[in-house]
């Protein structure tokens, strides 16, 4: 069990490493801004003037989190070569995000959207579809935040660090400084996210070539841990049971990433389309540092990595800390705390910009001021982590992987909204309401079927109900011991009542709501007319864009 007496130095380094992100998370505040922060186009989106560099990272970010450095890793670990449907599904995920995002960068920017229910509510012309897509956005990054959180609380057990003030005192500051600088803030602390973990994949690989049986020995080790389990879904391949649940994962995971509201946020922050291209042509590079962390579920193995207290998420750090010096232990660990800190404060402030704009502004106070949705956007921002908080408390975070791909089910079910809107308005507004809604029943309902398995070959029953993502088709008196990812059963059954519905409720003569937008609007760029007032974020005046389904009262 390790203690703080042996960790004063991993410690050290740590802290110094949280000091200067908490500086920085608190000086931008001050860095590109106008006169004044308090609007959700500068607090929320950055004055939605993001450069190459600040948006490849800030994308990265988003995308790289405590997902990479502790989930994937402690799912290999567990159960072997299921853990890498990180890999493909990132692969699948980037033309898409190539062919997408840019579309939904110029109808924002067109019409000064700040979320993607935002866009949803007009394009169809239908408050109640865009407050069900926001109500489920925020529900849905809960987990995520948690996520990074659970990655925290796993560096500081490693360092022997009790109780849990400290990830108290790193919750308080990372709600500090995301609160004062908004999207600023993990702009630039992500650019010292990058270097450590840029660092970490370097001293991971020079920490296997040097062991004296290198790569192979990481393998040779996994397969005979595995081949000595009774279990029939892990092993250095995968099984023929695991198969259908790796493919379904890994293609609802590339299409839950693009719905998420901290990537549409950071996408949103771009300057214009090129630099938003750009940014995502570049990424893939990170595709291949995953790739070397998730291997470190088989080093673990090998070195003969134990949980501490049988958490499995201690893995990834436990390792770091007993194979580096003790200074360069401390930066890795440093790196997945930060790994962590950035995207969370990013998945908050998307949370906080649904509530604001999809909820408030709608519903609550039609007529707000810029600088009243900035300050309740901020407000909401607190209140999503504490909600990240609440999962923790109500989930078990063995495999915290698992956690977020349960919110992953409920974001998947606002894709027929989103990705056909950007595309067409075909759809009918109640169509895609009775499809989300049937969508997450659906989910919720199978989900709630899958028990938390644990002890030898999973024989014990940890958790009766919600203790995973993937739904057994045994369900369907299908004699096999396959799987199939939740969201995407649950996904067929949205797309199946959107498609079928559409015709039936035009058949009908049931009106469609009116769409606000023009096909123009889908590819506009800075400097084009109809986006024209981005020039001015820096040096000239912030004009507002009125939403045509929101009445000022009187």
């Amino acid at each position: 069990m390790p203690t703080f007496a042996n960790h004063h130095v991993q410690f050290g380094v740590f802290a110094g490493v949280f000091a200067l992100v908490t500086v920085v998370g608190f000086v931008a505040a001050r860095w590109r801004r106008r006169e004044t922060i308090h609007s959700l186009e500068e607090w929320g989106l950055g004055g939605r003037a993001f450069g190459n560099w600040v948006t490849w990272f800030l994308l990265s970010g988003d995308i790289y989190t405590a997902y990479t450095f502790v989930a994937v890793p402690t799912l290999v670990y567990g159960i072997g070569a299921g853990g890498f449907f990180a890999i493909p599904f990132l692969v699948i995920t980037y033309p898409l995000l190539f062919v997408l995002l840019p579309r939904f960068w110029s109808v924002a920017h067109a019409n000064g959207f700040v979320t993607p229910a935002e866009f949803v509510r007009n394009r169809y012309g239908s408050p109640g579809l865009g407050l069900l897509v926001a109500v489920t956005g925020i529900l849905a990054t809960m987990p995520y935040i948690a996520l990074q959180l659970v990655g925290i609380q796993a560096v500081f057990k490693v360092m022997g660090i009790p109780g849990p003030w400290p990830l108290t005192i790193a919750f308080v500051v990372l709600a500090l400084y995301t609160f004062i600088s908004g999207l600023r803030a993990p702009a630039l602390i992500s650019i010292i996210k990058d270097t450590l973990v840029l660092w970490t994949v370097l001293a991971v690989i020079l920490m296997v070539v040097t062991t004296s049986d290198g790569w192979t020995g990481l393998f040779h080790s996994a397969a005979a841990r595995f081949a000595a389990s009774p279990s029939s879904t892990d092993g250095v391949t995968l099984g023929a049971s695991s198969q259908l649940n790796y493919v379904t994962l890994a293609l609802g995971s590339a299409f839950a990433l693009f719905l998420y509201p901290h990537t549409l946020t950071g996408a949103l922050a771009a300057r214009n389309r090129a630099t938003l291209k750009r940014s995502l042509v570049a990424l893939p590079v990170y595709t291949l540092m995953l790739g070397m962390l998730a291997l470190l579920g088989f080093a673990a193995i090998s070195a003969g990595v134990q949980p501490i207290g049988g958490d499995r998420n201690t893995i990834v750090p436990r390792l770091l800390d007993s194979a580096f010096p003790a200074w360069s232990s401390g930066l890795a660990l440093a790196a997945i705390g930060v790994g962590a800190m950035v995207p969370a404060a990013i998945m908050s402030i998307g949370a906080a910009n649904l509530f604001t704009r999809d909820i408030y502004r709608v519903y609550l106070r039609p007529n707000a001021t810029p600088a009243q949705e900035a300050r309740v956007s901020q407000t909401a921002s607190l209140t999503t982590k504490l909600g990240a908080l609440l999962v923790i408390a109500l989930f078990d975070t063995q495999f915290a992987i698992e956690v977020q791909l349960i919110g992953g089910v409920l974001i998947l079910q606002t894709l027929p909204a989103l990705v056909l809107g950007l595309r067409s308005a075909w759809a009918h507004r109640w169509a895609l309401v009775g499809g989300l809604m049937a969508g997450l029943g659906t989910g919720l309902a199978l989900l709630y079927q899958i028990p938390l398995l644990g002890g030898p070959a999973g024989t014990t029953v940890i958790h009766r109900h919600f203790g995973g993502s993937a739904w057994p088709l045994s369900h369907l008196g299908i004699h096999t011991g396959a799987s199939i990812y939740v969201g995407i059963l649950a996904l067929v059954v949205n797309l199946a009542v959107t498609l079928l519905g559409t015709p039936v409720l035009n058949w009908l003569g049931i009106p469609a709501g009116r769409d606000s937008t023009k096909p123009e609007h889908y590819v506009a760029d800075e400097g084009d007319e109809s986006v024209g007032h981005l020039t001015d974020l820096i040096d000239g005046d912030l004009v507002a864009r009125p939403d045509p389904l929101v009445s000022p009262r009187r």
